[in-house]
């Protein structure tokens, strides 16, 4: 796990490594472990290191093989490397260390650009070819890792693992997006790849390999697609055969995923995914596992902890149980950190809860197992069940309305003038991806919806962000490509069984105690952010009422007076404040000298 970042120019002139090196010491929380930098001519990478497999200066990046006449930078973890490495052993390639990064650079010279299907794991990439010029990138199938772009057509093209990274790098249009602006306030701050909230940097989607050429010319392709629809042969499958083979399949997942040269703990919300977590590793005799959970004092009558449920996991399964408790005024000083980490503004409450969480877990451990995915991929949330049965048209209004933030009509008075649009994108965004050929019913194709826009940049961009601020890797096993393919397959009505995630609650009944399936479905409380007051309402407003704030001219200043008039009076359909989500795009924007 690191971070990583590079420039490619087409016009003659020499890479800029003065730039690459700016990129590179803002990755350093990425990567505390090692740094490194390569540049030839026209081409230059930089590399952040956090040592998890090979911890010798054999894996350090970026990594040169002189002899294959390739050159890698790389960001993740594949899981299934050593079996890798013992394939290509036996087509004949030497190697000379004994990192998985080595793998994937001696899979490409294989399989060329194949390499991405024989992959498990999560994972971005770049690959030079000294003899063609040719540079190849790509991004793991579920969007775990990230990879941003900031291109001048003809000129250059340069990459990083965050945003921040290529705004350090310079010469970066940093004007906003409108429609990526339009998608922030409506989707509850999903902006779907390739858009960020900057006109100037863009992201390589989920599942894409780009390939570039010398002369500038590119391509993309995307390798990897879940079908959610039903096959014959699955036909005559009971309930318990769906629950036996998504078990298994979690099972190999959460197996897969202890693959390190250091110890894997597990971040435990008390919840039932990540229960699931610890009670497969304690099947697979994880003794003495450590397991980590956070909670914040109660703000406005809401609590702040769910350290009864995960309580109950931890002593049900011995494991070596870590209490976390953060006061408000930590919480309001830590906003900082956890603003100036996010690679992208994000408004979920729990981004903090889980920046405070890496941190202290992080002096203690460095690779976690966390439970994210597990709601997009089994149907665990309650916008699901109205859809089931309805038609496509149908089901896009009613995702909709249990999603969005706001309707178009109400930006009209939420954006100033200059910011308006005319058409609703967001809500064409969702019409056309559910229409999309591959999912069977209005719940699959919102399934595939979530899982594979909503997911990367909510959820999963929220635990890379935090976890990576740190030094801390954090592995989803919900995410291994081999179950998400399974539970897509799977008939909408078992996953939305017993009030949803049907299936992985018959699984728990197996092997967890009852109390933690049978709750309440509980969320990441962080109740300070929910619940606007004292230092984190003044800094909402402080941002608001900046010069910064004025001269941008995002939101109209009447609707912005009228949030701060009653800063917890309006609520999206998430229960998320509004007024925060204004706030925390002004302090983003502030933060990276936007």
């Amino acid at each position: 796990m690191c971070g990583l970042c590079g420039e490619i120019t087409f016009d003659g002139s020499l890479a800029d490594t003065t730039a690459v090196a700016r990129m590179v010491e803002s990755l350093v929380p990425r990567g505390p472990d090692g740094q490194g930098s390569w540049s030839n001519g026209r081409v230059a990478f930089g590399h952040r290191r956090l040592s998890v497999i090979d911890l010798s200066t054999c894996g350090s990046q970026p990594m040169i093989d002189n002899e294959l006449g390739l050159t890698a930078v790389y960001n993740g973890c594949i899981y299934d490397y050593k079996e890798l490495r013992a394939e290509l052993e036996g087509h004949g390639y030497r190697f000379f260390s004994h990192s998985d990064t080595e793998v994937i650079l001696k899979g490409y010279h294989h399989w060329g650009t194949d390499v991405v299907k024989h992959l498990h794991g999560m994972f971005a990439f770049v690959i030079h070819e000294r003899d063609t010029g040719r540079v190849v990138m790509a991004r793991d199938r579920l969007g775990i890792k990230p990879l941003y772009l900031a291109e001048t057509p003809g000129k250059r093209l340069r990459f990083a693992s965050t945003l921040p990274a290529l705004l350090r790098g310079g010469g970066v249009d940093t004007s906003i997006d409108p429609v990526a602006l339009h998608h922030y306030l409506t989707w509850h701050a999903v902006v779907p790849a390739p858009r960020t909230i900057v006109n100037g940097v863009r992201k390589l989607p989920p599942a894409t390999m780009r390939v570039v050429e010398a002369d500038g010319t590119s391509r993309e392709e995307r390798y990897w697609n879940a079908t959610y629809e039903r096959r014959p042969e699955h036909a005559t499958w009971t309930a318990r055969d769906w629950e036996d083979a998504v078990e298994d399949a979690l099972r190999v997942a959460v197996r897969r995923r202890l693959v390190a040269d250091i110890p894997v703990g597990v971040l435990l919300s008390g919840g039932l995914d990540s229960s699931l977590i610890v009670g497969l590793l304690a099947q697979e005799g994880q003794a003495g596992l450590a397991t980590y959970s956070i909670g914040f004092e109660s703000v406005g009558g809401r609590e702040g902890d769910e350290f009864a449920y995960s309580d109950v996991i931890a002593e049900h399964f011995a494991t070596d149980h870590h209490r976390i408790r953060v006061t408000s005024d930590e919480l309001s000083a830590a906003l900082g950190h956890a603003i100036g980490a996010m690679a992208e503004p994000m408004v979920s409450h729990d981004v903090v809860a889980f920046d405070l969480l890496s941190e202290r877990v992080s002096e203690t451990i460095r690779v976690v197992q966390s439970g994210q995915g597990a709601d997009e991929v089994f149907a665990g949330y309650h916008w699901y069940p109205p859809l089931a049965g309805a038609g496509r048209e149908e089901a896009v209004e009613k995702y909709a309305q249990a999603f969005f933030d706001r309707d178009h009509a109400q930006m009209r008075s939420v954006v100033s003038d200059r910011y308006a649009l005319g058409e609703d994108p967001s809500l064409a965004f969702v019409r056309d991806h559910m229409s999309r050929p591959g999912a069977e019913t209005a719940v699959d194709a919102a399934l595939r919806l979530d899982s594979e826009i909503m997911l990367v940049d909510d959820p999963v961009k929220r635990v890379d962000n935090m976890s990576m601020a740190w030094g801390l890797e954090a592995r989803v096993p919900f995410l291994d490509h081999d179950l998400v393919e399974l539970a897509a397959l799977c008939p909408p009505e078992l996953k939305l069984a017993d009030g949803g995630k049907g299936i992985l609650k018959a699984i728990g009944r197996r092997m967890i105690p009852p109390e933690v399936i049978d709750r309440p479905k509980g969320y990441f409380p962080v109740p300070a952010i929910t619940h606007l007051e004292g230092k984190v309402l003044g800094l909402v407003r402080d941002a608001l009422a900046s010069d910064a704030a004025r001269d941008r001219g995002l939101f109209r200043r009447e609707y912005v007076e009228e949030l701060l008039t009653d800063p917890n009076g309006e609520l999206t359909p998430l229960r998320g404040n509004k007024l925060w989500q204004l706030g925390l795009l002004e302090l983003w924007l502030q933060s990276h000298a936007v």
